[in-house]
């Protein structure tokens, strides 16, 4: 898969509160929370509102360098996307890093 499976709507107005429902989701599969919530952020929303995602999340004091089943970071996923750039400037400026 190469990007979001759904296009990300443009034109919707997310307020703080839409964007930090998602600090409230759960993985059913087992995958680690951090992990998923920070995944299904990017899936779905443009990248101003997942970096401000990303500075409730780190206010949360949640893992910013949480992995998934094989060892990668979200900044590892968001990485291979060529028009992800603002997504990974704002994990960077978080202190996300890629997976050794």
């Amino acid at each position: 898969m190469s990007g979001p499976s759904q296009p990300k709507t443009l034109d919707e107005d997310w307020s703080d509160e839409r964007v930090k429902t998602f600090l409230a989701l759960t993985s059913l599969d087992g995958i680690n929370p951090d992990y998923h919530v920070l995944i299904k952020a990017y899936q779905y929303m443009v990248a101003p509102d997942f970096a401000r995602f990303v500075e409730f999340f780190i206010a949360e004091q949640r893992d910013i360098n949480a992995k998934d089943d094989n060892g990668k970071t979200i900044l590892d996923f968001v990485s291979q996307h060529g028009s992800s750039v603002a997504y990974a400037d704002s994990l960077k400026a978080a202190g996300a890093e890629v997976s050794a």
